[in-house]
């Protein structure tokens, strides 16, 4: 049998769509397609927080109901799934099942359940031991939490996924080091806000924080890089930042979510942090590695942003320069607080695409700027791409702080770690040569 999975989203929704994966192949003798016309089973694994997801997943679901080979099941999961629950079924004659994100572990049951409906918030995959997962390449993902306990106004998460659980740390560890042993160099953790682990468990267990994570991550044979996403600007205290510094293995880049520069908006939407605490920490973090690399994500057009509030925006970026950015108007989503706000408080869409352009533009000049001043410095890059076309040979991977890198004229191995120095820059993008 044969199933085929689309991906909407995170990279939760990855790792969610790798765990059921592995989960099928293991206990029910699946092959994963890249075909859905051949598959016995359809998977789509969808997202939420986009702007009108229930209508890209009925689109999907036409789609794939129409293509599909005779008996193929469809199978709806994650986030959209465990908001919408059973009203799936009743829009949709064509879906077999409803899953939801915080019950994934269920795959293998549901499967055998016609029109079966499975979005519980509160059953607790925290303890489950996955099937092993197939590592391809050299880079995985690894949950370290579930659930979120936040309450920012604009996001459904804590509605899909439900409250937030740390994951034991022997299974961490477990997973961790068979991914090594598979020949992975890189984790990428994940959690809805991965330096808040250690707050609850689901049982009894010696207390730790994320900062005590990283260290016993540390000891892993075989891994060379840690990578994390998402830290939350209000657990960043200094102890963390200390800990991001001194670690051989973290790498020197790292995701922070401003979502707006304005204090007035930062406590309208319920972050827990203003716009002096978001620099403080950010400069406490230069101090400690100034080439770091800062990504983060922006909201414009949140409701009752006046254009001082985007000024401020417009200046964290001044001062920050962040090495990527994630920027969104901002689109609201039943089941949240903002979601009932006063509509005066809306801001035009044209106001607030003309501020998504102000911010973007000034963002690419930035990087501009930064991908020059690159030109002659040195990474230790990690090979994650060989590919050839008729000019020869290329491989490209990443610096310790995320600059992706192509490098010349070398067909080097994958998960190879190559010192490289950057020779010019091409609308942004970086090229360099092997040096040593």
């Amino acid at each position: 049998m044969k199933v085929f999975i689309q991906t909407l989203g995170c990279a939760m929704n990855e790792r969610d769509s790798e765990h059921m994966l592995a989960e099928l192949e293991s206990k029910e003798g699946y092959e994963l397609t890249a075909d859905s016309s051949e598959a016995d089973l359809i998977l789509i694994n969808t997202c939420s927080v986009r702007e009108k997801p229930e209508r890209r997943l009925f689109s999907e679901i036409g789609q794939y109901a129409q293509a599909k080979k005779q008996g193929a099941k469809i199978g709806v999961c994650g986030c959209t799934a465990s908001h919408m629950g059973g009203e799936i079924l009743r829009k949709s004659p064509h879906v077999d099942f409803v899953l939801g994100a915080r019950n994934i572990s269920k795959i293998t049951q549901i499967i055998h359940k016609p029109k079966a409906v499975e979005v519980d918030l509160d059953y607790d995959d925290s303890l489950y031991a996955f099937e092993g997962v197939r590592s391809s390449g050299v880079k995985a993902l690894l949950n370290i939490s579930i659930g979120c306990d936040k309450s920012c106004a604009y996001c459904i998460v804590p509605h899909t996924r439900g409250k937030e659980i740390s994951i034991p740390l022997d299974l961490i560890l477990a997973e961790a080091r068979k991914l090594a042993q598979n020949g992975i160099k890189e984790l990428l953790l994940l959690g809805q806000n991965v330096n808040n682990y250690g707050v609850r468990f689901s049982t009894e267990h010696a207390p730790i924080d994320f900062t005590g994570l990283l260290r016993e991550l540390e000891r892993v044979e075989g891994i060379r890089r840690i990578r994390f996403t998402s830290p939350h600007p209000l657990h960043m205290d200094d102890e963390f930042l200390h800990e991001f510094a001194r670690n051989t293995k973290v790498c020197k880049s790292i995701h922070i979510p401003l979502q707006s520069g304005s204090s007035k908006i930062l406590k309208s939407m319920r972050r827990g942090y203003s716009k002096e605490w978001f620099l403080n920490r950010v400069e406490k973090l230069k101090s400690l590695v100034p080439d770091v690399g800062i990504s983060t994500d922006i909201i414009v057009g949140f409701c009752g942003e006046s254009d001082e509030d985007f000024a401020h925006t417009l200046d964290v970026l001044e001062q920050v320069r962040f090495d990527t950015l994630y920027s969104f108007i901002y689109s609201p989503r039943p089941h949240t607080r903002a979601f009932d706000f006063d509509k005066s408080l809306s801001v035009p869409k044209d106001i607030a695409q003309k501020r998504l352009s102000q911010l973007q533009e000034r963002h690419r000049e930035i990087l501009r700027e930064k991908a020059q001043a690159d030109i002659g410095k040195e990474y230790e890059v990690l090979v994650e791409n060989v590919f050839s076309d008729e000019r020869g040979c290329f491989s490209e991977g990443r610096s310790d702080n995320n600059r992706l890198i192509h490098i010349d004229g070398r067909k080097l191995d994958l998960g190879e770690f190559a010192r490289v120095r950057v020779m010019r820059n091409e609308g942004g993008s970086l090229f360099g040569e092997v040096v040593g």
